[in-house]
């Protein structure tokens, strides 16, 4: 088991790195309290990615720094997408760059439909992710497109969150608890869906309470305990670590 991922004393090195996304030496605090203590991991190009943890580890401040978010306060260190390098850019601009964040709450815009949220986040007229591709990948939407987004199924809501990301033609897709709620004959759907995203070139980091899904669903896992990365290696090793999975994981 790799315990900590091996990376180079350059403060550059994400630059060069052939990770497509590279966090290096992250320190960021909720007010006062020093949520993520330095942690280094990279991810690569269309790669699942599953962030894991006990609640309180530092998952989502993980996803919300990568997404240039107000909150945290990321106090140091480096995060590059494709060369770029996103710690130095505004939330707006790292979604410009490529980033697309899907909040536990999904966030769906009260009083618009399906449609107008999806056409709310094309910042831009779309090159891959139209509304026409956006609606052949989940077909409820283009039935429930004149709908208004917050009264459709919790299911259904978390389906526009992600569409509502890809129409922004990102290259990162970061995902908050998608899972949490759902049937789990949704979340199979749900991750047919990410499975078919995966093949069309998209990176994925999931955060998930749910991590016997989420280690089955993903290549590769970072484990987070009280801000620090405890371990960084396969899915599979986790899955067929008990110790692990007991320590870290409760399960």
């Amino acid at each position: 088991m790799n315990v900590k991922p091996d990376f180079s004393k350059n403060a550059n090195m994400a630059s060069t790195a052939p990770a497509f996304l590279s966090v290096y030496d992250m320190h960021a605090y909720y007010g006062e309290s020093y949520i993520i203590q330095g942690i280094s991991f990279n991810v690569h190009e269309g790669e699942i990615l599953a962030l894991l943890g006990r609640n309180g580890a530092g998952k989502t401040t993980t996803l919300r720094g990568i997404a240039r978010m107000d909150a945290p306060q990321v106090t140091h260190g480096e995060i590059w997408l494709d060369h770029q390098h996103l710690h130095t850019m505004k939330s707006h601009q790292a979604a410009v760059a490529g980033i697309g964040l899907v909040p536990e709450d999904r966030s769906i815009i009260p009083g618009l439909t399906v449609e107008e949220n999806l056409q709310l986040a094309q910042i831009v007229e779309p090159i891959g992710w139209t509304l026409d591709r956006l609606y052949d990948l989940f077909p409820r939407l283009g039935e429930r497109r004149k709908q208004e987004g917050v009264t459709l199924s919790g299911g259904e809501q978390q389906m526009l969150a992600i569409a509502r990301a890809l129409a922004r033609d990102i290259k990162v897709l970061l995902l908050d608890e998608p899972y949490e709620g759902l049937a789990p004959v949704i979340v199979d759907e749900i991750e047919k869906t990410l499975i078919h995203i995966k093949e069309q070139g998209i990176t994925t980091v999931i955060v998930e309470q749910n991590a016997v899904r989420a280690l089955e669903l993903a290549d590769r896992s970072v484990i987070l305990d009280t801000g620090s990365i405890v371990f960084d290696g396969t899915a599979a090793e986790v899955l067929e670590n008990a110790e692990l999975r007991a320590e870290y994981l409760a399960i």
